[in-house]
Order: C-alpha cells, then sequence, then structure tokens
C-alpha cells in the first residue's frame, strides 16, 4: 500500500520497535507536544526514535541533552554549526548539506546558523532534557 506524501517538518515519524514508521500529529514545538508524544510512544522506551527535520534561522537559545540514547544530526540544506560541550569544553563542527554528526549520549549540545539551514534529526528522545543557553 502506498502512503499519502507529508510533510517531514509539520509532522515528524516515530520509528517503534515493531520496525514501524508512524506519522505523529502536527509538530508545535511546545512541551505539550513533547508530552503527548511521548505518551503515544511509552511502549517503545528508549528503543524508540523520533525523525524530525527542523530549519533554523538563528542560534539556538537553548542547549539539549539526550541521557539515554545517540542523536544523529544530518544538514540537507545549509550550514549549522553544531556544539557539543565535552568534558565542560565546548566543541564545534560545522555540517555543509549531506554532512552528518553524532550527539553521543549525555552530551549537551546546541547549534548556530549563518543564514538558513535545515538539519534532519533522528532522536532518542526519553528523558531528554533542556536548558537555557
Amino acid at each position: 500500500m502506498v502512503s499519502d506524501a507529508f510533510s517531514l517538518a509539520e509532522r515528524p515519524v516515530h520509528l517503534d520497535l515493531g520496525a514501524r514508521a508512524l506519522v505523529q500529529e502536527r509538530f508545535t514545538g511546545t512541551p505539550a507536544w513533547y508530552a503527548s508524544y511521548g505518551a503515544r510512544t511509552a511502549a517503545d522506551g528508549e528503543e524508540g526514535r523520533l525523525v524530525s527535520l527542523h530549519t533554523f534561522s538563528e542560534p539556538w537559545t537553548s542547549w539539549e541533552m539526550h541521557p539515554r540514547g545517540e542523536e544523529l544530526v544530518v544538514c540537507v540544506a545549509g550550514r549549522i554549526t553544531l556544539i557539543q560541550e565535552v568534558d565542560g569544553e565546548a566543541k564545534s563542527v560545522t555540517l555543509g548539506e549531506g554532512e552528518a554528526v553524532i550527539n553521543p549520549a549525555g552530551v549537551w549540545h546546541t547549534a548556530d546558523v549563518d543564514g538558513s539551514a535545515t538539519a534532519l534529526f533522528i532522536t532518542a528522545g526519553v528523558g531528554t532534557e533542556v536548558r537555557p543557553r
């Protein structure tokens, strides 16, 4: 069966334990969206993955950290500089189109952009923490 096309920027996908890709409700970016997503996918625990696509035109205003799994970040348009805090020191890597980096579990990270950039994220989101930048 062929499914209908959808915007990944508007409707993230959850990869579940049954090897299924489940289109999620419209993304709002609010804490309520993440809470609802977490409740819907809780049975998958640490092995479930959120696949999302975001476009940025300004530096991130916060840091985030995924304590229970790694996150793959793929730049699909523009340039994005990912900053990881490793052993108390900020280390950065700039990604161009088609380049990727992995945020290790437990590593705080944030990002800067020059102009506009779009990135694909595959995230182990259980227990994600956020702090101001």
